[in-house]
């Protein structure tokens, strides 16, 4: 269990390098002892992300996707951000129809994750998708993206897939399998 600490007080934000897609900001910071820190971060943003992981027939169901910051092919669950307006459930279920293929009838969340909370505010709403039927929609994709089913009894065998490394990844197969373990579908 984590104690209340105080949080530091900001004295000044500073745009310090802008691109076309980021802003790094300054946070110039005084602690609750007085000490006095800058540090940088991507610009907050209010918009979070979603992330699911399909299920049908007994397999997850992932997606190829060309990851241009290791420049090679990653096998990951379909994700993308959350429109205006849009509910957690209505982006899973867009997102899922643009990059997978399918649609879902029954949909539930198992957690949020951050990454990189020291530099970044993004949050990624992980939700399990189940009874799917076949639905594509035109997404912002450059390319087709390869649908791969992996059975649901070799669940923690995508570990040893050199392709499926990324973090946010990672963590949402572990939800599911807890979600799988609470639910009486999967053991140990």
């Amino acid at each position: 269990m984590s104690r209340e600490l105080e949080k530091p007080k900001i004295l000044s934000v500073e745009p310090v390098a802008r691109s076309r897609l980021f802003t790094i900001e300054a946070v110039d910071l005084v602690f609750s002892n007085g000490e006095q820190r800058v540090y940088e971060r991507m610009r907050p943003s209010e918009r979070e992300a979603v992330m699911i992981v399909p299920i049908i027939d007994n397999h997850l169901v992932l997606i190829q996707e060309y990851v241009v910051g290791l420049e090679t092919y990653e096998l990951g669950f379909p994700k993308g951000l959350i429109d205006a307006g849009e509910s957690v459930f209505e982006a899973a279920n867009r997102e899922l129809k643009e990059e997978a293929g399918f649609g879902a009838e029954e949909m539930e969340a198992l957690g949020k994750l951050t990454m990189a909370p020291s530099y970044f505010s993004s949050k990624m709403n992980v939700v399990v998708a189940e009874n799917l039927y076949p639905e594509k929609l035109e997404g912002d994709e450059p390319e087709p993206l390869p649908v791969i089913r992996w059975p649901l009894d070799n669940l923690m065998a995508l570990l040893d897939e050199p392709d499926f490394s990324e973090a946010r990844n990672i963590s949402a197969l572990f939800l599911v399998r807890e979600w799988l373990v609470k639910q009486q579908r999967l053991a140990y």
